[in-house]
């Protein structure tokens, strides 16, 4: 296990080399940090001087280069709008985000998981169409535009939770409070995730109930939930633990829009902040966090299989 881990980690560096590279070009053709700076009373002789203090009067790849060896250095480098180094912004939005996706994930799978399961216990029935259909409806709504139903009815019409950042101003963001703030865009990641999910997990179920094995306990008189829960769920293991290795990354970057909407003190409201003001340094040492979150999620769910299925060999 520990060789293998070794070399997931080493085949894992020239893959977030690449990923870097791709993500720096495809930056820099938006335009450079320099066009938003233009205005009445900025002189042609300060751009340029900027320009030279940033580096920005170089080729792309001279710009690359001296960012990655900034990063090698473990510099992150300074944001060109709060002039703050990279690091610390991102280390003091990081906790918000972990909390908001990690509330989602939860839910969404404490979700998905029961119902799937359900849907392929009886499946073919009324009570599974619905199940689907539902599931097709939740992965189908844009979460910008549940976020903003759940505003109008919980927010403005109903006045039951609040709708923007993390606590209230002047309490102390005591657990209450920050929950009730969760609540809302929470809920919106989980549908997305659950609607997602509920399939998978049945098509998972359905493929270990039609084993020869389940038949035969099923003959010897053990109790149906016994069946489904100690024997049939166990097996269905390695898709469940697939489909939540997959949501990590996805959720690591769809919650930039949700807090957006919700002014969620996270990575996504200071990543798009950052592409709005072309801010090279945090938007890449956004993506350099990305990259590493999606390979990690790769390696946990590796490592996990073995867990799950002791016959699994590395």
């Amino acid at each position: 296990m520990i060789k293998y881990i070794v070399k997931k980690i080493l085949l894992a560096i020239p893959i977030l080399l690449g990923i870097t590279i791709i993500d720096y070009m495809i930056m820099s053709l938006a335009g450079s940090p320099l066009d938003m700076m233009v205005g009445p009373r900025v002189t042609r002789e300060s751009l340029a001087i900027r320009a030279e203090q940033w580096g920005l009067n170089q080729p792309v790849w001279l710009q690359y280069i001296s960012w990655l060896r900034q990063v090698l250095s473990g510099n992150l480098g300074y944001s060109y709008k709060s002039f703050m180094p990279v690091s610390e912004l991102i280390s003091g939005h990081i906790a918000p985000t972990l909390l908001l996706t990690g509330t989602a994930l939860l839910l969404g799978m404490l979700i998905a998981v029961p119902l799937g399961i359900y849907s392929a216990v009886h499946r073919y029935e009324k009570r599974d169409y619905a199940l689907i259909g539902l599931s097709f409806g939740a992965s189908s709504i844009p979460g910008f535009f549940l976020s903003l139903i759940l505003i109008y009815i919980l927010t403005v019409h109903l006045g039951l939770l609040p709708s923007r950042g993390m606590y209230t101003p002047g309490i102390g963001g005591n657990a209450g409070d920050i929950l009730r703030h969760l609540l809302m865009p929470s809920v919106v990641l989980a549908v997305s995730i659950a609607g997602n999910n509920v399939r998978y997990i049945r098509s998972a179920v359905l493929e270990i109930l039609d084993m020869d094995y389940l038949r035969t306990a099923r003959a010897k008189g053990i109790g149906r939930r016994l069946v489904i829960n100690k024997h049939a769920l166990r097996n269905a293991l390695l898709p469940i633990i697939t489909v939540i290795g997959m949501e990590i990354p996805v959720l690591f970057g769809g919650s930039i829009i949700i807090e957006q909407i919700f002014s969620w003190p996270g990575l996504g409201l200071i990543t798009m902040n950052a592409i709005i003001s072309r801010d090279y340094p945090v938007i890449m040492g956004v993506c350099l966090l990305s990259g590493v979150v999606v390979l990690a999620a790769n390696l946990l769910t590796d490592i996990l299989y073995a867990l799950a299925d002791p016959t699994i060999r590395f």
